[in-house]
């Protein structure tokens, strides 16, 4: 689970470059249309989330409670992206991906205990 945990640190750093990117263009359009969505700062949020939590994985993926820290911060981020993603359908994905990571990372660090 150590490489596990290592993959999808490195995986939710490169997707926080791509969801990131995405969600201010999202952001930008929303603004420019004026139709009151927020899917692009939810996005913002969801990368912030996957930010934190990839790097969270990384330097704990040799055990301890921080497993647990990022599995929240997936979650979290994949909740909100999830609840608030409007006409920005690609927010869904990146949410459910999120979630996934998170209960993987719960899984990993019931093994290692």
């Amino acid at each position: 689970m150590k490489t596990a945990k290592l993959v999808i640190g490195i995986l939710s750093i490169v997707l926080f470059v791509l969801v990131g990117m995405q969600s201010c263009v999202a952001g930008l359009g929303n603004t420019v249309s004026n139709n009151g969505e927020v899917g692009g700062s939810a996005g913002l949020l969801l990368a912030v989330c996957l930010l934190v939590a990839g790097i969270v994985a990384i330097c704990t993926r040799n055990g301890g409670k921080g497993g647990y820290v990022s599995a929240g911060f997936y979650i979290v981020g994949g909740l909100i992206g999830l609840l608030c993603a409007g006409s920005y359908a690609d927010l869904n994905i990146w949410s459910g991906l999120s979630i996934f990571f998170g209960i993987l990372c719960i899984v990993g660090s019931r093994k290692q205990q």
